[in-house]
């Protein structure tokens, strides 16, 4: 009854005129977690397709690489690519111990307490640029950030106190969450909504090896999400008459793609079995929500809606003819597939030292033991290490601590000889190495405080043979997960295509732009919409999205290729990227023939096919 009762109240009178307005605009940014392009049709998400009809429909997207959530959630919050925030993956190295990961080095940052620790060891603000939700509570704005654990505290996180920033997330009600300010307790109150957010329930079943994983979406939790935000918050915001900011970060249908049991050990369907799509469906029901909470509370007219995800989505791959972890055997691993940990594995096999697991207090791992969470620390002293892997998913980041450039050419050569890897970037601090790009080739060298990697490693990717190879994609992935359930973070074209559009007073009718557009980009625009002046300490940043505002002006773009010299073994790394003048989108990168969607490797790839 909900969602067939937002789909006839939406009617699209809500998403504003597009003519000029003396109000401040208020800006709501819908993030659909993980939802690919291709998949946004009128079957599919009504209603993020209409919206995209309206206003503006972006046809040449992209998420920043690594492909994952918190690198691209900052990059939105900010306005900066990763060089300059340092989050360089959902998982990094931090070299200290992080409290509230159980003391690990190589802590997940999808956490409320392990983002306070983090700031609190780098000088209050690990990103060290400001967000945009911190600006435009510095200039009046109400503001607020509801959804999943990780990004949304991301674009306000220096402010935990909860009198600020609205924050809702997995972790409201409970002593680890942000707190709830009593204002928005009787808001919630009067809605007859609970202060304790649910939890995934059955969405939260990953399964195993032997026992397929969810078949629910994620709609009890994220329900409560979008009551929340349309019963509570907007009247609250509405109530106190000024201009606003409301992120609202959709877990679906990344959650339920990751955990899904459609497909267990098997490419197809991968992540195109029912359960993902109703995923999809989910995350658009919430965006409808909103929708008509807006037109209810007289908002839409002056209320921009910006519909974005955060990354693409394959499926996972654990095959390898390579690798000496899969000719190990591991508990609850299938026979010859990859175990969590792989590359800490393969590269501790290949130097000759011990490994140890960095979220087990450095437990040493003997024969036949992967990484409790696919991490590793490798050497003689965990304490010590000369080489750290911080497992993502789709790429993985490789540190060297003591800067060994002897050391950092045998881990590239070790890496180099296996069949997952496709492509490597290293920091120029450990010197050219052939067969790889450095990262300020793909904007992960610049201001960041934490430290940076010292090679970055895709993984191989390919599609699995349907019309549109984005939407069935599949990479190798260092995870916990299962073969034929859903991943994320490689440089292949089915990750870095995201979904974005927008609605609104500022923005142009009926438009699809072909112009290249990034992550980085919203941060930048919103931050022009909303007249806010937020000082940059880092130079990679993204652009105003000036060919999607009224009136503005369409910047043109450049398609460029850019190679490594061959290694000894003839293996060269191949990135395709654009540029809008001095801006960068990347659209794959790889060794060729191991990376979906990068194409004649030798000759500048045409424009996006729209």
């Amino acid at each position: 009854m909900r969602r067939a009762l937002s789909s006839c109240l939406i009617g699209l009178a809500l998403l504003g005129s597009s003519q000029a307005q003396a109000e401040t605009r208020n800006v709501v940014l819908f993030v659909a977690d993980g939802l690919r392009y291709g998949m946004v049709t009128a079957a599919n998400a009504p209603t993020m397709d209409r919206l995209m009809k309206a206003g503006v429909r972006f046809t040449n997207t992209h998420s920043l690489f690594p492909t994952f959530t918190m690198p691209n959630a900052t990059a939105m919050a900010t306005g900066h690519m990763l060089g300059d925030t340092g989050q360089y993956g959902n998982t990094i190295y931090t070299a200290f111990p992080v409290p509230g990961a159980g003391e690990s080095l190589t802590p997940f940052l999808e956490s409320d307490p392990v983002l306070g620790d983090v700031d609190e060891h780098f000088a209050g603000n690990y990103l060290n640029e400001e967000t945009i939700l911190r600006a435009a509570h510095a200039r009046g704005l109400s503001t607020a950030s509801i959804g999943k654990l990780g990004p949304s505290l991301v674009f306000d996180h220096t402010a935990r106190s909860g009198q600020e920033t609205i924050l809702i997330d997995d972790s409201t009600g409970r002593p680890a969450g942000i707190p709830l300010s009593d204002e928005l307790k009787v808001r919630l109150g009067t809605a007859g909504l609970p202060v304790q957010a649910p939890t995934r329930g059955a969405n939260g079943t990953a399964g195993n090896a032997d026992a397929p994983g969810t078949l629910a979406a994620n709609v009890d939790q994220q329900a409560y999400f979008a009551d929340v935000a349309a019963k509570a918050v907007l009247p609250l915001f509405k109530a106190r008459k000024a201009p606003f900011v409301l992120v609202f970060w959709s877990r679906d249908p990344d959650g339920t793609q990751h955990n899904q049991g459609d497909s267990l050990g098997r490419l197809v369907p991968g992540i195109n079995g029912p359960t993902s799509l109703a995923a999809i469906r989910n995350a658009d029901t919430n965006l409808a929500t909103l929708l008509a909470a807006l037109k209810d509370q007289g908002l839409a007219e002056t209320t921009d809606v910006i519909l974005t995800s955060d990354h693409g989505f394959s499926t996972i791959s654990k095959e390898s003819a390579t690798s000496f972890s899969a000719t190990q055997s591991y508990k609850g691993v299938p026979s010859r597939q990859l175990p969590p940990g792989f590359v800490a594995i393969d590269i501790a096999h290949a130097l000759g030292l011990g490994l140890f697991d960095p979220d087990a207090k450095g437990a040493k791992l003997g024969a036949e033991t992967f990484p409790s969470r696919a991490n590793g620390l490798i050497g003689t002293d965990p304490a010590k290490p000369d080489v750290v892997v911080a497992a993502n998913g789709g790429s993985d980041l490789v540190y060297i601590p003591n800067c060994d450039r002897a050391l950092a050419q045998r881990v590239v050569e070790a890496l180099s000889r296996q069949d997952y890897v496709s492509g490597l970037f290293v920091s120029a601090a450990l010197g050219s190495i052939p067969g790889t790009l450095p990262l300020s080739a793909i904007a992960l060298d610049g201001s960041a405080l934490t430290p940076m990697p010292a090679i970055v490693v895709n993984f191989r990717s390919f599609s699995t043979g349907c019309a549109d190879p984005t939407t069935c994609g599949v990479e190798v992935s260092d995870t916990g997960l299962q073969q034929g359930q859903g991943m994320h973070g490689s440089f292949s074209r089915a990750d870095t295509r995201n979904v974005m559009g927008a609605a609104g007073p500022s923005f142009r009718a009926g438009l699809e732009s072909p112009v290249p557009a990034s992550n980085a980009d919203l941060g930048r625009t919103i931050a022009r919409i909303l007249d806010l002046t937020i000082p940059d300490k880092g130079t990679l940043v993204g652009r105003v999205l000036t060919e999607a505002l009224a009136n503005g002006a369409t910047p043109k773009a450049e398609t460029h290729v850019l190679r490594s010299e061959p290694d000894t073994t003839g293996l060269t790394t191949i990135l395709r990227y654009q540029t809008v003048g001095q801006t960068r989108y990347f659209d794959a990168a790889g060794y060729p023939g191991r990376t979906l969607g990068l194409i004649d490797e030798t000759h500048p790839a045409p424009a996006e096919a729209h």
